[in-house]
């Protein structure tokens, strides 16, 4: 079993240099940080299980600057974004800025991407909340042209460009892992366009496995070259090697968006599972 961690990236919590290369240090496989380039003050739209937003959903890094640092003092760690909100992207820029990381780093991108829950965070990008899913579709789409053809051009209802020139290449295409709950529309996604699905939590994936295969059947997919990573869930032996019966490979432990007086210790007692 590999295990990664998430942690919102902010001005207030540990450096993520810090926390980048203290888990390498202690053998975690990965590290992943999520996004929301900006909270309406608003707040019509209410968080999916806070009552009160909290303070990180504020401050939250930039996610690719904040993974560049974290990628430029490790060896080995996977930098990964968990989640980017793509459809609030502009495709052709993203692909390049993880174009650059990827192949700066050696090939150590992941892409966890969702769809997002925000309707005025999106409203100010532009993006209608009930067309987030088409976007963020042709997005994927039109970056993965980007990072694998010499000569990339793409037409779509939300994306159009030219063919283009547009280098570096990663050194690998990153995967792309969707994150949500377990649901038909999510499972069509990840089976048609992604590398794997990020069950939010890791509650109810043994019930969903089922769905999802089958989706991955549908659009002509081995459901076996699909990754389940749960992400964001608070490990424990019992709960690993419930999840290890259940085929997974890799799981990402919450953190707590904190200092390192706080962050550290939680990195020790996850690192014993190990």
């Amino acid at each position: 079993m590999r295990l990664g961690v998430t942690m919102f990236a902010t001005d207030q919590a540990m450096p993520i240099t810090d926390l980048a290369r203290a888990a390498e240090q202690r053998g975690f496989t990965s590290l992943y940080v999520p996004e929301h380039t900006h909270i309406p003050v608003s707040r019509r739209t209410p968080h999916p299980s806070a009552e009160v937003l909290p303070e990180e959903y504020k401050r939250t890094h930039d996610p690719l600057v904040a993974l560049a640092y974290a990628a430029a003092v490790t060896e080995r760690l996977t930098v990964g974004t968990g989640i980017m909100l793509l459809a609030q992207r502009d495709p052709i820029v993203t692909a390049k800025a993880v174009a650059t990381l990827d192949h700066l780093s050696g090939g150590r991108v992941a892409l966890g991407i969702g769809y997002g829950w925000n309707v005025e965070e999106m409203e100010d990008h532009g993006v209608p909340y009930r067309e987030r899913r088409e976007v963020v579709r042709e997005h994927v789409l039109a970056m993965r042209a980007l990072w694998s053809r010499e000569v990339a051009g793409f037409d779509g209802r939300h994306v159009t460009f030219e063919p283009s020139w547009s280098w570096p290449k990663p050194v690998r295409v990153p995967p792309v892992y969707i994150g949500g709950g377990a649901g038909p529309k999510t499972f069509a996604a990840v089976a048609e366009y992604a590398d794997g699905w990020l069950p939010i939590g890791g509650r109810g994936v043994k019930d969903a496995l089922p769905d999802l295969r089958a989706a991955c059947e549908r659009a002509g997919r081995d459901p076996e070259e699909v990754a389940v990573i749960p992400f964001g869930t608070v490990p424990t032996a019992g709960k690993l090697d419930y999840y290890a019966g259940l085929g997974i490979e890799e799981v990402v432990c919450s953190l707590p968006s904190a200092p390192a007086d706080v962050i550290l210790p939680l990195l020790d007692d996850y690192a014993t599972l190990l």
